[in-house]
């Protein structure tokens, strides 16, 4: 992109989105290529009527401005929330904690969010306890590890680098996380730990909010952090650090951000619940129905009132396309996937059992909880199945789903407190 066409002023408007996006349809074989009809995408018709008719209408959806949001904004902004009967106000929100709070209190309806906060808020770790809610899952993947330049020129770019880094003593490094018990902290503390270094004894652990990752190693109060995207990418473009590993490294296809709520509002709004899922679903797939439509929502995303990012920043790992500011490039077969015909969103019972699995570990929770009496509490696998199936989604057979880390384990959901005990660095 040229100077001239960075400083183009981004016109997010839905007719010039959809425009653009029905254009773009056109090299993968029309709108029909996008699983919806021409007609139904086009006018804001409302999905359900009568008894099914939403309970709450408009919603305030909360989101973190990082590049896995971009299903609540273009189905707040592009018409789909329209087409099942709602209206949403996306709620750009300044930390995980404040989403947490405005959930409780029913200030947001409800929230692009950690997949483990929701199980701490469940269990009352870090904060109140509260009856929490995950809808569906909005994304996989797309999330990094990023270590200082300084690291880089004292010649650490692995994770064993780093390891013998640290036993050699002086000051311990400072790494950050966005939230205690959220994605970060459990992939930066398993990465750790993978290396032999204890996250709580042989390094220094805080909190800071995702968009001030970047601006606080600049200044040099950490060594590395772990956050989503944009802001590793952000990290490598301003020169100040590079990808020490991607999450997808750590697990490949791993959970990441939900679509969470207070179990109050689906006991209260079943109906504006299961619309509100459908809604996104449908902008999921829209959203990867195409490099091209990625493109656009890689540019409608990156405006102020979103993630603030330049679109080529954002662009680039949303489309798989990796560096690392090593000087390896590469095409990402795990890359940040947000539907994959549903496969992305089915609120597995597993996945919300390995957030508990690694509370456990590391000394979050004193005892085993009933990890999977809490996940059925939990995940509204029975909600998400009435949405997906209305819009032709398969839905797994099984709410469990077996996975094999970068340690070689295993993690299927059988044996939850075996595996919460299996690891060698632990509180």
């Amino acid at each position: 992109m040229s100077e001239r066409d960075s400083k183009k002023p981004v016109d997010n408007s839905r007719r010039n989105f959809l425009k653009q996006s029905i254009a773009i349809a056109g090299t993968v074989g029309g709108i029909a290529a996008l699983g919806l009809s021409a007609p139904g995408f086009l006018r804001s018709a409302a999905y359900a009527a009568g008894s099914d008719a939403p309970e709450k209408a408009a919603l305030k959806i909360g989101f973190i401005p990082l590049t896995d949001c971009a299903s609540v904004v273009v189905a707040a902004t592009q018409g789909f929330a329209a087409k099942y009967g709602l209206s949403i106000t996306p709620s750009k929100e300044a930390s995980w904690a404040g989403v947490r709070d405005k959930l409780n209190t029913g200030e947001l309806d409800a929230s692009h969010v950690l997949y483990g906060m929701m199980y701490g808020s469940q269990l009352g770790v870090a904060g109140p306890q509260k009856d929490m809610a995950v809808l569906m899952g909005l994304n996989q993947n797309g999330q990094a590890i990023t270590l200082s330049k300084q690291l880089k020129e004292a010649g650490v770019t692995t994770g064993e680098q780093l390891a013998a880094h640290i036993k050699k003593g002086g000051n311990p490094l400072t790494f950050a996380q966005t939230f205690p018990t959220g994605t970060h902290a459990m992939w930066l503390y398993y990465w750790l730990a993978h290396h032999g270094i204890n996250p709580f004894t042989d390094v220094k652990t805080i909190t800071v909010p995702p968009p001030q990752m970047v601006a606080n190693m600049r200044v040099g109060n950490m060594d590395g952090f772990c956050v989503g995207e944009p802001w590793g990418a952000r990290a490598i473009h301003d020169k100040i650090g590079f990808t020490a590993v991607t999450t997808q490294q750590i697990w490949a296809d791993h959970p990441e951000k939900v679509l969470g709520c207070s179990r109050e509002f689906v006991e209260q709004n079943p109906n504006t619940a299961r619309a509100l899922v459908m809604a996104l679903l449908d902008a999921s797939r829209f959203i990867e129905a195409s490099a091209e439509n990625k493109k656009a929502t890689a540019k409608l995303i990156s405006g102020k009132a979103y993630v603030n990012a330049p679109a080529e920043v954002i662009e680039q790992r949303f489309l798989g396309h990796y560096e690392d500011g090593l000087g390896n490039s590469w095409q990402d077969q795990h890359a940040m996937a947000f539907c994959k015909d549903g496969s992305v969103n089915f609120p597995y019972h597993s996945d919300g059992m390995w957030f508990l699995t690694q509370f456990k570990r590391w000394g979050l929770l004193k005892d085993d909880p009933d990890y999977a009496a809490v996940a059925a509490q939990v995940n509204q696998t029975k909600l998400y199945s009435e949405a997906a199936n209305a819009l032709g989604l398969a839905v797994p057979s099984s709410p469990l789903r077996a996975s094999t880390l970068i340690d070689g384990k295993v993690w299927d959901g059988s044996n939850p407190a075996a595996y919460a005990a299996s690891f060698a660095i632990k509180a």
